[in-house]
């Protein structure tokens, strides 16, 4: 008995050598160059694709948010884009009368600025202008949604072969927009990117309306054609018909593409 114990040991030790050659061996295809040229192989498409994974790049030029309703009015963006950043934000549409002219007065150029200042919608509301702050974001969201879209490189914008079809005239109607004395509808011809002919398609009818109209509506028609956006003032005595007629010629305009 006392001699086989030393043979046991001897046994024992063999088996645990020839156990730890065998996944001294099983590891080692994991270290082989030629595994290592393999995973290697598979990491330059991961690498292509994260660029595409990032935030999409928006697009040069000007572009105008959807309106955002508050409980104190609508409030608009218009961004400008250069260089895929952007440079200018304003609010083309805000809270007016009574204690709103304040606080939109207040508010509104801190607004702009920290859009400009974070290149995104991720900003601090104004203190004292919690509605108009959050009706400024959306707005402001929309606007950056929309740029993203003319940057994506499916996008007209961004093909090479736009410069012939974008000096192509095209005519686009605006959605119709209610006012107290009926909807007015907005038709614009676009050619080389800028507006050559506004038109109103719709206007309120009947009594009064009639004078407001014709009065109102071809000063419109030019205004719109001279700014070439949305951004125009509305003609006195004819407030609801102006408020009607900017907001289907901006409705025209995201249609025709900012």
């Amino acid at each position: 008995m006392r001699k086989s114990h030393p043979v046991r040991r001897a046994v024992l030790a063999t088996a645990a050598t020839v156990s730890g050659i065998v996944l001294l061996l099983s590891l080692k295809p994991a270290s082989d160059p030629g595994s290592a040229a393999a995973a290697g192989g598979a990491a330059p498409p991961a690498a292509a694709q994260s660029p595409q994974g990032g935030a999409q790049p928006i697009g040069n030029g000007t572009v105008t948010g959807d309106a955002a309703r508050t409980q104190y009015g609508a409030v608009q963006v218009r961004l400008t884009v250069s260089g895929g950043k952007i440079t200018k934000a304003e609010a083309v549409q805000a809270p007016k009368g009574g204690q709103s002219d304040r606080v939109t007065s207040n508010s509104v150029p801190r607004l702009n600025r920290a859009a400009v200042a974070a290149q995104s919608a991720e900003i601090d509301a104004v203190s004292g202008a919690t509605y108009t702050s959050s009706g400024y974001k959306k707005s402001l969201q929309s606007a950056l949604d929309k740029a993203r879209a003319a940057g994506s490189p499916g996008s007209s914008g961004s093909s090479g072969s736009g410069g012939a079809g974008s000096a192509q005239a095209r005519t686009v109607t605006g959605d119709v927009a209610q006012t107290q004395y009926g909807p007015v509808q907005v038709r614009i011809t676009v050619s080389g990117g800028e507006i050559t002919k506004a038109e109103a398609v719709q206007t309120p009818k009947g009594g009064q309306s009639d004078q407001v109209t014709s009065d109102a509506v071809p000063k419109l028609n030019q205004a719109a054609v001279a700014a070439g956006d949305a951004g125009i003032d509305a003609v006195s005595g004819a407030t609801y018909t102006s408020a009607g007629y900017t907001q289907s010629l901006q409705s025209a305009l995201d249609k025709a593409g900012g």
